[in-house]
Order: structure tokens, then sequence, then C-alpha cells
């Protein structure tokens, strides 16, 4: 049999398909064709991954990317080289008054595969920056159900769902509403609906209990106030109640969602996330966030297993999205690949209140395939060519 790109020698963690060894994995038009120890067959091409990690291709389900067009975007090929992801899935940078743009100029021009969910904002989230931020959810005459339903359907490729932004920064004076209008959206596009939350009101309870199975609430491990724990450290009756339902918990940490304080109640409560992304944008790269692997490393110290941390940035959001194509890398899915080390040593890692934790081991992205072909060599990365 013949191939287009074989790696060989990784150490294979695939949660989808319970692999954790030293396998090959090998592609072939795009997508992974073959899976195993010692694969046989000719290749065009051969990479020796002896030490190194690889992975489904990473997801990051909480990013904003739209560059250029929002004050907080950021360039996604960029950031799939230096973090390994080969699928950005921007939340709400574009609502249906700039979708179009957003479209042309960065999804279709971008080599790392990006997913939106669309804002039910007209112009999304266009005032974000560190000088300014205006709650785009604060004002109802810009929610836009009518115009998001049209947009949504217009364009079932690339946009997965729908998002909104609740709380006292995001909606302010306009409470939970936004939320209603955001559902009724979902609801007539048969799409599922990401739900910013930030600081009270409404309450973390008040916006969860709302929430349907595949619906995604993100920042869900954020600090005090609206943390989904109790004073006395137990979990908020809602949160169990939405989770049974078969509501996404998703951490999205951007630049004040992530608390260690939080992180290790929950953990310690026996509640892990679901999906683990980095709610990457322009005020959080440079720190808290940094980027996913970043994000993903934090996981490490709280007592998550390996595997379990590899799920929540493959196969889990890969089911949030109904993209069952991603996130996997069984025999005729889409070849993407994440190739990671686990590297020991010192390593401090922050929180978005300013606490430091200084941990033995964290991940590092060594490079990336979307779509059977190399997007990022790292230098440990030996390949040759047939």
């Amino acid at each position: 049999m013949s191939f287009d790109l074989v790696l060989r020698n990784g150490r294979v963690i695939d949660p989808s398909q319970g692999i954790d060894a030293v396998q090959d994995v090998a592609l072939r038009d795009g997508k992974v064709a073959a899976i195993g120890p010692s694969l046989a067959g000719d290749s065009k091409e051969t990479a020796d991954l002896t030490g190194l990690i690889v992975t489904p291709g990473l997801i990051d389900l909480h990013t904003h990317v739209y560059w250029g067009g929002t004050s907080l975007g950021i360039d996604a090929d960029t950031f799939a080289r230096t973090s390994a992801v080969t699928t950005a899935v921007d939340t709400g940078s574009a609502g249906p008054g700039n979708y179009p743009g957003f479209r042309k100029h960065v999804i279709e021009t971008s080599t790392a595969r990006i997913l939106a969910y669309l804002h039910v904002s007209f112009a999304g989230i266009f005032a974000f920056s560190k000088t300014i931020m205006v709650g785009e959810s604060h004002d109802a005459r810009l929610m836009a159900p009518r115009e998001t339903v049209q947009v949504a359907l217009s364009d079932p490729d690339n946009i997965i769902g729908i998002k909104v932004r609740i709380g006292r920064n995001a909606s302010g004076p306009s409470g939970i509403d936004p939320l209603v209008i955001a559902l009724q959206v979902a609801d007539e596009t048969g799409l599922p609906l990401m739900c910013h939350i930030d600081e009270p009101p409404p309450s973390y309870e008040a916006v969860v209990d709302m929430l349907r199975p595949g619906d995604v609430l993100t920042h869900c491990f954020r600090p005090f106030p609206n943390s989904p724990l109790t004073g006395n450290g137990k979990i908020k009756p809602a949160v169990l109640a939405a989770r049974e339902r078969g509501v996404f918990f998703d951490i999205g940490h951007g630049m004040g969602s992530f608390g260690w304080k939080t992180a290790r109640g929950m953990m310690a409560e026996g509640f892990p996330p679901d999906v683990i992304s980095s709610d990457v944008h322009a005020i959080c790269i440079d720190g808290p966030a940094f980027d996913q692997v970043t994000t993903l490393s934090k996981f490490l110290p709280l007592g998550m297993d390996l595997s379990e941390i590899i799920r929540a940035s493959t196969e889990t959001p890969a089911r949030a999205l109904r993209r069952p194509e991603l996130g996997t890398l069984r025999p005729g899915s889409i070849g993407d690949v994440s190739v990671l080390s686990l590297r020991q040593g010192s390593f401090d890692l922050v929180d978005t209140r300013g606490e430091i934790v200084t941990v033995p081991e964290r991940l590092f992205a060594e490079g990336c395939v979307i779509a059977g072909k190399w997007f990022q060599r790292a230098g440990k990365v030996d390949t040759k060519a047939a």
C-alpha cells in the first residue's frame, strides 16, 4: 500500500479509539489511511517522531481569529503554528452584519481550519480592547435574530452554532434577555448554542438552567463571583443538573475566566471540564492564556490524565461541533494530526487572577499536519522524502 505521509514511532494518544501506544499513522489524499504498529508500505514522505506525542488534530473550541476585522482578533495560521491547533473555532467575533467579510478574508484564506459560532449581535464583538470595552449585548437594538438565522443557514459548512455573551460586563442592563433571543435563534436554525458567562447579574445558575443538551457553557471554571462552586466548595446543583442533561462545560480561559482555586475545587468534587479551550485573543495571547497547549498543561497538576486532557481538545469538542470526522485518527477521517512534547522541568503557569503554580512538566507544540500535509514542521521532527 502507498501513502503520502507516514508518521512513525510516536506515542499515539487517540481517546476516540482508546489508543495510547507507540504506533505509526499513515495519511493519503488528505485523510487518515491507516494506524498501527510498524505499518508496511511505500510513502512519499516519512517522519520519525520517536519521543513525541501524536494526537488527532487539536481543536480549540473557543478562539477569536477575525484578524483585522475585530480589535480582539489574532491570526489563525500563526496560532496554528505555535499551538499545534488544526481547527480554530471562532466564537462570536462576527455577527450577521460582518460575517461575510470574516468568511471571505479570513476563513477562506487560512490554511488552519476555521469554524464559527455566529453571534446573535449584529456586529459581533465589535469593541473589545485594552482601552475600550463595550458589551455588545447591552443594547437590545443590536440583537439581530432574523438576520442571524438567515446568515447561519446560508453557510452550514462553516457556521456550526450560535454565540451569545451574558453577564454584568457583556449584557449589563439587558441581563439574561439576549440569551432568550439567542436560544430562539438556535432553535430556529437547529444549531447548538455557546453561552459566555461573566460576573453577575445574572447568576451562573440562572444561565446554565436555560441551556439545552448539546449547548456549551464557556468560562465554566471562572473565579468568584459567578463561580460554579458554593462558598463551602460544593458544586452548585444547577451545574450538576446541566451536565446530567447534556450541556458541555468548556474552560474558555481567556483573560478573566480561569481560576486555580475554582479548578482545584471542581476537580476535587469529581467534575473535570468536558472541553478545554484557550479563548485566545489579542489581549490574552501574551498571558495569561498564551495558547492552547499552555491551557491544556494547566490540567496536568490538577490530576487530569493526559489522555483525558487530549480528549477534551479532540473527541469531545468534535462532538460539540457535530463534526465526527474531526478529533480522531480513525481511518477515513480528516488527516489532521498534532505533534506535541511533554517536557520535564520547572514551569510557571498563571491563572487570570495572578496566582502562579509551578509545575514539573508541561506540553509544548512541536508541529501539525492539516488535511494530510505538514503545516508546521518542528526542528525535532526528522522528515525524509522518498
